[in-house]
């Protein structure tokens, strides 16, 4: 008799379920919160946007986000990502003067009226490209890194592929209309990703509001006012970025990052109607994220006891976190019921090369794996020789 009760009660629940799975209700279970958030998705009018939290890639609305469009001036940080990436090579140095050429002063649309042999620093371009959505200055500095544009539009293309950006196709450095020049809401959000969390100091010059360069030519030095086009970084406090974009093609586009209770967020808003709906259909993300999103964090800063080496010239090694961990929650569950458990290899025998994997920090929330992080050896141990041996056991009975 209790067995088809239970089967009865199960049946109905079931039922239940179905029968309302299309309406609006959220049911509250043991392991949410009650946080009083609007939950309604973002209803907007751009062609196409997505809204993505940056640690953990996550994506949380979006709309139309694979339609291949023209990107206009966002197609900069592409450009910015990779000045930064020679940067951290050390092929370029902040400081380095960058001479411009005729083709780059020749840009049109936005820029900051660089002159035919006038010379900035990399700093100062960088300045001008994040600050002003200058044409010239993105020409001229794809000419000092690669020679030209046409072979740094090809090392655009190639970093692109690589970051699993199979929609875009870049045929310039800086977003001016022309045929073939396209990409993605959800591609642009993977180079913005990119940027800001592999070359966070992109918000020194993605948080200026206005600044001033001078000019260097025949005529003498003139100052030249920089003012931002990102007007988000007025209209919302936590504002961090990133780039905006408008062409006739492209319509208003805009990547907005944003910073708030340690979680970055990124909105990307193409083909909008006007630069208004640009900036306050972001605003819209950015507000219905920051709403529904809680980030867990573990910075991984304990410290790992070494492991027993067999067959090695030292009996133990030392291990390390490869790096922290972040759980990105919409739902409202208790982030405080995360777990982690160290999970090594049962024998760790020599050679054994610094940087190999020695095992994991396995996450887990409610019973059910979230998540992993690699432990690595921080040592290379050599594998024991004959002559080892007869040293270690010299020593073990001269003591």
């Amino acid at each position: 008799m209790l067995k088809r009760i239970t089967t009865f009660t199960l049946t109905f629940c079931l039922c239940s379920c179905l029968l309302f799975a299309n309406a609006s209700t959220i049911l509250a279970t043991e392991e949410t919160t009650t946080p009083s958030q609007n939950t309604d998705s973002p209803n907007l009018s751009a062609a196409s946007a997505i809204l993505m939290e940056a640690s953990t890639g996550t994506i949380i609305y979006e709309k139309e986000s694979a339609t291949v469009l023209p990107p206009a001036s966002i197609t900069k940080i592409m450009t910015l990502l990779l000045i930064f990436d020679a940067l951290d090579a050390g092929q370029i140095h902040l400081e380095d003067n960058v001479m411009v050429s005729e083709y780059a002063a020749s840009m049109g649309g936005s820029q900051v009226f660089l002159e035919a042999g006038e010379v900035q620093t990399v700093d100062t371009m960088i300045k001008c490209i994040a600050v002003s959505s200058a044409n010239d200055a993105c020409v001229a500095m794809s000419e000092y890194i690669s020679g030209s544009e046409e072979v740094f539009v090809t090392k655009m293309n190639e970093r692109a592929k690589g970051l699993g950006m199979n929609d875009t196709h870049f045929v310039n450095c800086n977003g001016l209309d022309v045929d073939g020049h396209v990409t993605t809401a959800k591609d642009v959000a993977l180079m913005s990703r990119e940027l800001i969390t592999k070359y966070p100091e992109i918000q020194n010059y993605t948080t200026i509001w206005m600044d001033t360069i001078i000019h260097s030519t025949r005529r003498g030095d003139s100052e030249f006012g920089l003012s931002s086009t990102n007007k988000l970084l007025k209209m919302y406090e936590y504002a961090t970025g990133l780039k905006t974009g408008s062409t006739s093609k492209a319509k208003y586009c805009l990547s907005a990052t944003a910073h708030k209770d340690g979680i970055d967020l990124i909105a990307v808003i193409m083909a909008a109607p006007d630069h208004k709906i640009r900036f306050s259909e972001a605003l819209t993300l950015l507000n219905y994220g920051y709403g529904k999103c809680r980030l867990y964090r573990d910075d991984n800063q304990d410290t790992l006891p070494p492991v027993p080496v067999t067959f090695g010239v030292t009996d133990t090694v030392g291990c390390q976190y490869a790096s922290d961990f972040s759980y990105l929650d919409t739902k409202g569950i208790d982030l405080s019921k995360i777990s982690k458990s160290i999970i090594l290899k049962d024998i760790h025998e020599a050679p054994i090369t610094a940087g190999d994997v020695a095992g994991k920090a396995v996450y887990s929330l409610g019973g059910v794996d979230i998540g992993s992080v690699n432990i690595l050896y921080t040592d290379s141990v050599k594998k024991q020789e004959f002559s080892d041996c007869l040293h270690k056991m010299f020593l073990h009975y001269a003591l």
